[in-house]
């Protein structure tokens, strides 16, 4: 059996008072630091900006925090806005947490979809294309060994990541400029909905382009997942924080820019007829990983808000009721 557990930290749902926020994103860090702790494979981080609920927007800052305090899981970013930022100084950036890490670091490039998140970073959104392109080419150059001309200067940025030639990553998009984009590049492509016809654009783009590459999708049944022993009442008292967390994402929709977790649910019980969100038991939780080999467990305590002792209570049952018996029977 192949384990694969996930933490999904984003920090939606901050509350007002800075002592409460402050001890939100402290009990983020630890939660890593259990996590990794207890054989989790990866800790994920977020980035959206100016988000009503208190989106994470510090992604690779959150990340060299986690860095510093675990030894084994993956670190990924889903997705780094990359079209946000200054390519140079991102760069430089990603290499830094590259060796906090040892190499663990992984994210999707994102190029972003909502207009105010390139206003606020002073960023071409009519032009988010080409510029994606300008900061993707510029990252893989200032990663290699050698110096490159830049704004009509020859320069050498440093320093160098741990992962040579570079860090793992895979660029995201559901359109055949972003397919077309990765090809070019010869990167992985990470559609966030698995199209079998933008698929097999992208490794036609790759033959076109003489590279070789993938394409990486999550499962059509994914789903996050919150454990409590009693999901009945668990959804009365606490399917608020779920809500709130859908209500924001899904308010951001844009025409072409199709999204996994993104729907029309108004209510509690709408969004947990979509099953995209669950709260099941540790033991509903451990058929499936029994019964599925590729079964992935994206665990999210901290979704909206979620009270602290509700989101430890969440994970500290995942690891003892799921991922120790998983772990005992793997030895035998």
């Amino acid at each position: 059996m192949t384990l694969s557990a996930n933490l999904r930290l984003n920090l939606t749902g901050a509350e007002a008072d800075p002592a409460l926020r402050a001890a939100r994103y402290r009990a983020a860090i630890d939660m890593a630091a259990f996590a990794d702790a207890q054989g989790f494979t990866s800790v994920n981080v977020e980035e959206h900006h100016v988000a009503e609920n208190g989106w994470l927007p510090s992604p690779l800052t959150m990340a060299a925090a986690i860095a510093a305090r675990t030894e084994r899981c993956g670190i990924g970013v889903m997705a780094l806005l990359v079209s946000l930022y200054d390519p140079v100084r991102l760069a430089e950036d990603i290499a830094v947490v590259d060796l906090l890490s040892q190499g663990r670091l992984n994210f999707i490039a994102g190029m972003g979809y909502r207009e105010i998140e390139f206003h606020i970073a002073n960023k071409p959104f009519a032009a988010r294309g080409e510029w994606m392109d300008h900061v993707l080419e510029t990252l893989l150059k200032a990663w290699a060994d050698d110096p490159f001309e830049y704004n009509g200067r020859l320069i050498n940025v440093t320093p160098k990541p741990f992962t040579r030639p570079h860090p793992f990553f895979l660029v995201g998009g559901m359109s055949r400029p972003a397919a077309r984009r990765a090809a070019r590049l010869g990167l992985p492509f990470a559609p966030p909905v698995a199209d079998a016809e933008l698929e097999a654009y992208y490794h036609a783009q790759c033959e076109a382009h003489g590279t070789r590459g993938f394409t990486h999708s999550p499962p059509a049944d994914f789903s996050v997942l919150f454990i409590h022993p009693e999901p009945d009442a668990a959804w009365a008292t606490l399917g608020g924080h779920f809500l709130n967390e859908v209500v924001e994402y899904s308010s951001w929709k844009t025409p072409g820019v199709n999204r996994p977790l993104e729907f029309a649910a108004a209510s509690i019980d709408a969004l947990r007829a979509e099953q995209r969100y669950e709260i099941i038991t540790p033991q509903e939780c451990l058929r499936r990983h029994r019964e599925r080999d590729d079964f992935f467990a994206a665990i999210h305590p901290l979704v909206g808000g979620m009270p602290l002792d509700e989101a430890w209570r969440c994970l500290e049952l995942y690891c003892t009721e799921v991922l120790t018996p998983l772990k005992l029977a793997s030895r035998v």
